[in-house]
């Protein structure tokens, strides 16, 4: 029986392989939680622009109904004006105040969408990172195990290179330093 010698670049492979296919793994996880993240927010901040509408109908409503009552108490001759003027008066300043109410909420209300919006892009970016991260680092493992099958250091040369793409990748994803 002869033993094959075994040459020692080949347990720095078997090394280098792992630890590509423990990041490409976590990057999976961690590109999969971000999109979520990133769905979601989408979804709410669709949400809050479809309750921003709303508030904005409901106050032209009042705006039009306050505009009708404002007409009307103009057109009126005096003796209406002297009955009807102090009640249309009234219902003008309540109409008057909740436009103003619901102005103040469509503030509030587009403040909360363009957060969510923001939550969205940034889960989005750092998605991406993980994403680019898991591209590198299945085709290091591809080479290193093609350079393991044939013992072609300079294969196994090349995935590392395509693997380090992948680590900074990978940290890329979570720390967003490269644009």
């Amino acid at each position: 029986m002869t033993e094959e010698k075994k040459e020692k670049w080949l347990n720095y492979l078997a090394l280098s392989t792992i630890i590509f296919a423990v990041c490409a793994t976590l990057s999976t996880f961690k590109g999969g939680s971000h999109s979520t993240r990133s769905v979601l927010s989408q979804s709410q901040a669709s949400d809050q622009w479809a309750y921003f509408q709303s508030k904005s109908i409901k106050g032209y409503l009042y705006e039009l109904q306050k505009e009708k009552f404002e007409l009307e108490l103009k057109a009126a001759d005096p003796r209406t004006k002297k009955l009807l003027g102090e009640d249309y008066e009234k219902r003008i300043g309540a109409y008057a105040g909740k436009i103003r109410k619901y102005d103040e909420e469509k503030v509030t209300i587009q403040n909360d969408a363009k957060a969510l919006e923001a939550q969205r892009d940034d889960a989005q970016r750092h998605s991406k990172a993980f994403g680019m991260a898991v591209i590198f680092l299945q085709i290091a493992i591809l080479l290193s195990s093609i350079a393991a099958l044939l013992k072609k250091r300079i294969v196994w040369l090349t995935g590392l290179l395509c693997g380090v793409f992948g680590l900074v990748y990978f940290a890329n994803g979570f720390w967003l330093f490269m644009p």
